[in-house]
C-alpha cells in the first residue's frame, strides 16, 4: 500500500519544470512531439476527402462514418491490453510497435481500393495509437518525474496539432498529386521518421546507461477493473472528450445548416484545432506548481461550458470565439486529466497502468458520444439539443473534478 509521500510526487516548483531542462531532456520531448504529431491524421485526413473517398470506394454513409469511429474504439479497446504489453516487451519496445502498426496502416493506404480494406487500415492504425498513447505516458513519468506536466503538455499539444495537419495537409497533397490515395498514404512518412528517432534515442540512453530500474512487480500486477477510482477517471475522460469527438463529427453540419459555407465551416474546425494544440500545452503548465489539479480542471471545464453556452445561445454572433474557447477548455482538460490520473502513484508502472486504463474506459465512451448526438439531433430536429446535452454533461463533470483530492491519491488503491 503507497504511503502519502510514495503515492504522490512531490510539489515541484513551475520555474523548475521550465529552467531545469537539459539538452537531453529537450531531446527527449522533441521525440514526443515526432510521436504524437501522428496520432490523429488517421483521422482528420479522412474528413476532407470524404465525398471522393465514398465516390471511389462506394461506401455507405455509416461505413464512411466507421473510418472514423473505429479506430476511436480501437484506442479504447486497445489500451486495455497495454499491461500485457508492458510485461511481455516493455514500454519502450510496445511504443515501437505501435509506430509500426501506424505507418503500415498508412502505407497500405496508397493502394486500398476497396472500404472493406480502408476499415482495415482503420483499425491496424486504432490499435497502434492505442498501444502509444498507453504506454507512452508511463516513459514519460520516469523520465520527466519531476516535470510531468510540461511533457504530457508537449505530448498532448503535438497530438492536436498533427490533427490539424492532418486535416490542412491531406487535400492538399491530395491536389497536388491528383490521387486521394496519396492524402492519406503520406503519414506513413512521419511515422517511419518519428520510429527512427525513437529507436535512435532509445538505443543511445541503453548505451549510455541511462535506462531507468523496472518497477517492483507489485506495482505491475495491479487489478483496476474492481477500483472505483479507475472507473471515475476513466468516465470522467471519456464524458469530456465526448465533447471534442461530438464536435468533431457535427459542428460543421451546424454551421452549414445555418447558412455557412463548407470552407468557412471547416476552417472553425481548423481554428478550434488550434486553440485546443495551445491549451494542452499551457493549462498543464500553468498547474505545475500545484499539486492540487481541481482549480485547473474546473477552468478548463467551464471554458467548455462557456464555449457551449455561445453555440446554444448566439450561435451566430461570435462562431470563432466559442469554437475557440470551447476548444481551449478541450485541450487543456484532455492533457491536465491524464496528469492528474499520473499523479495518483509515484510508480511510472502503476501510473502508466491507471492512464492506459482511463484511456481504455474514456476512448469508447468518446466514440459513443456523437452517436448520441446525432440520435439526438435527428430526434429533435435541431443540434442545439445536442449542445445542450454536452453542457449538462460538462456541468456534472465539475462536480466530479472535487473527488480529486491530493488526499486521496494515498488511498485509491485500498
Amino acid at each position: 500500500m503507497n504511503s502519502p509521500s510514495s503515492a504522490s510526487p512531490p510539489r515541484t516548483p513551475a520555474h523548475h519544470a521550465a529552467t531545469a531542462l537539459k539538452w537531453r531532456d529537450v531531446v527527449w520531448l522533441a521525440a514526443i512531439v515526432a510521436i504524437g504529431i501522428n496520432l490523429r491524421p488517421l483521422l482528420t485526413s479522412i474528413s476532407p476527402l470524404m465525398t471522393t473517398i465514398r465516390d471511389a470506394t462506394g461506401l455507405s454513409f455509416y461505413g464512411a462514418s466507421l473510418l472514423t469511429s473505429l479506430p476511436v474504439v480501437a484506442m479504447g479497446i486497445g489500451a486495455f491490453g497495454a499491461g500485457a504489453l508492458t510485461r511481455t516487451i516493455g514500454e519502450t519496445r510496445g511504443v515501437v510497435l505501435g509506430l509500426l502498426a501506424i505507418a503500415l496502416a498508412c502505407a497500405a493506404r496508397w493502394t486500398a481500393s476497396s472500404g472493406t480494406a480502408l476499415l482495415a487500415t482503420a483499425l491496424l492504425a486504432g490499435v497502434g495509437v492505442a498501444a502509444i498513447q498507453a504506454l507512452l505516458p508511463a516513459v514519460m513519468k520516469q523520465r520527466f518525474h519531476a516535470r510531468v506536466p510540461l511533457a504530457m503538455g508537449v505530448f498532448s499539444a503535438s497530438i492536436m496539432g498533427g490533427g490539424g495537419l492532418g486535416a490542412s495537409l491531406s487535400p492538399w497533397v491530395s491536389r497536388a498529386t491528383q490521387s486521394w490515395h496519396a492524402g492519406l498514404a503520406v503519414w506513413a512518412i512521419p511515422a517511419c521518421i518519428a520510429l527512427v528517432c525513437w529507436w535512435a534515442l532509445n538505443r543511445q540512453a541503453s548505451a549510455s546507461g541511462a535506462t531507468a530500474k523496472a518497477a517492483p512487480v507489485n506495482g505491475v500486477t495491479l487489478s483496476l477493473w474492481r477500483t472505483r477510482r479507475a472507473w471515475t477517471l476513466g468516465l470522467y475522460f471519456g464524458i469530456v472528450n465526448g465533447g471534442y469527438t461530438s464536435l468533431v463529427a457535427w459542428l460543421p453540419a451546424f454551421y452549414q445548416q445555418r447558412g455557412v459555407s463548407v470552407a468557412a465551416s471547416g476552417s472553425l474546425l481548423a481554428g478550434m484545432t488550434v486553440f485546443q494544440a495551445t491549451a494542452a500545452l499551457l493549462l498543464p503548465l500553468a498547474a505545475a506548481s500545484f499539486r492540487d489539479r481541481r482549480p485547473w480542471l474546473t477552468l478548463g471545464l467551464a471554458a467548455q461550458l462557456f464555449g457551449l453556452l455561445g453555440l446554444i445561445v448566439w450561435p451566430d454572433a461570435a462562431p470563432l470565439l466559442w469554437v475557440g474557447v470551447a476548444g481551449a477548455g478541450l485541450g487543456g482538460t484532455f492533457s491536465l486529466t491524464l496528469v492528474t490520473a499520473m499523479d495518483h502513484s509515484a510508480d511510472h508502472r502503476v501510473a502508466g497502468k491507471l492512464v492506459a486504463f482511463t484511456q481504455g474506459v474514456g476512448f469508447i465512451v468518446a466514440a459513443i458520444a456523437p452517436i448520441v448526438a446525432g440520435l439526438v439531433r435527428g430526434w429533435s430536429g435541431s443540434f442545439g439539443v445536442a449542445w445542450i446535452m454536452l453542457a449538462g454533461c460538462v456541468v456534472a463533470m465539475i462536480a466530479v473534478s472535487f473527488l480529486f483530492s491530493p488526499r486521496s491519491y494515498s488511498e485509491w488503491r485500498r
